[in-house]
């Protein structure tokens, strides 16, 4: 037992000492002017998938390698190197500048593929800013345009789906936050543009509901000399939602609200003995 317990202590300690002898050859590297020896082990640790050292190398490179025999290799596996230690958003503009720094390149279509793709990667929330979400968009469109042939295009038209369906929700969301405020004249206005630009929405029959719900409560508190009209207006869009979805969740709310709307308007018809 002694002796395993040793021989243990052993491999350990010899293990340690290889760990140590290999990170101080790699910062040796990182310092070293031998572009070569660096480019080498560079490759050696991207092929061996030690993506972090491999980026940290590669980057170094790319500073002084310009020009040089590999450079455009290097500028390659840079950017692979970053978007396999998730480093998208730096990788997406590496990809970027190697599209245009190297146009003929094998690896150019491929480039402006993974470009567009790590900034889907960087894609957040629909609950938060999407700004990198209208980008991504914008690449994948452009990259199929200039490649519609890639093998890559059914793989785009998804994230394309994907994000362009986050920037309806985060839309759709923003429009029934001013229900949920009670704001409601804006409710309606934010919801009917909703609908104008998504008319094949799945958030089309609720965006309808709250125009509804919300077109009431601003017509019933609204001037008496302005009431009647919007009430109008509210029953003038309960009849385009009970034709559209006869079958709707919301059918019996919006026939309650269709009933306030008539009696509202027959009272003040009746108080000005119309």
């Amino acid at each position: 037992m002694h002796a395993m317990k040793r021989l243990t202590h052993l491999i350990i300690i010899a293990l340690s000492i290889t760990a140590i002898s290999s990170c101080t050859g790699y910062e040796k590297l990182l310092k070293s002017t031998d572009y070569e020896a660096k480019y080498e082990a560079a490759m050696k640790y991207y092929n061996e998938q030690q993506y972090h050292r491999a980026r940290d190398l590669f980057e170094n490179l790319a500073l002084n390698y310009r020009g040089r025999e590999h450079a455009e290799d290097v500028a390659w596996y840079y950017g692979r190197s970053l978007m396999e230690t998730h480093n998208y958003y730096t990788a997406a503009y590496q990809f970027k500048v190697f599209t245009r720094r190297y146009p003929y390149s094998p690896n150019a279509e491929e480039a402006a593929y993974l470009s567009a793709y790590c900034q889907y990667m960087e894609s957040p929330s629909y609950t938060l800013d999407q700004s990198m979400t209208k980008d991504a968009i914008s690449e994948f469109e452009l990259f199929a345009e200039h490649y519609p042939q890639s093998v890559h295009i059914p793989e785009v038209n998804n994230y394309l789906d994907e994000m362009r369906n986050k920037l309806i929700q985060k839309d759709y969301e923003i429009a029934l936050g001013y229900y949920l405020t009670e704001s409601y004249r804006a409710a309606v206005v934010a919801l009917t543009n909703f609908l104008n630009n998504y008319p094949e929405s799945d958030y089309r029959e609720d965006a309808m509901y709250y125009i509804i719900k919300s077109g009431y409560e601003y017509a019933i508190n609204s001037r008496e000399d302005k009431m009647k009209e919007r009430l109008q207006q509210v029953i003038n869009n309960y009849e385009k939602f009970s034709v559209t979805f006869s079958n709707s969740k919301h059918m019996s709310d919006c026939q309650t609200i269709y009933n306030k709307c008539k009696e509202a308007i027959a009272a003040i018809e009746t108080n000005k003995g119309i």
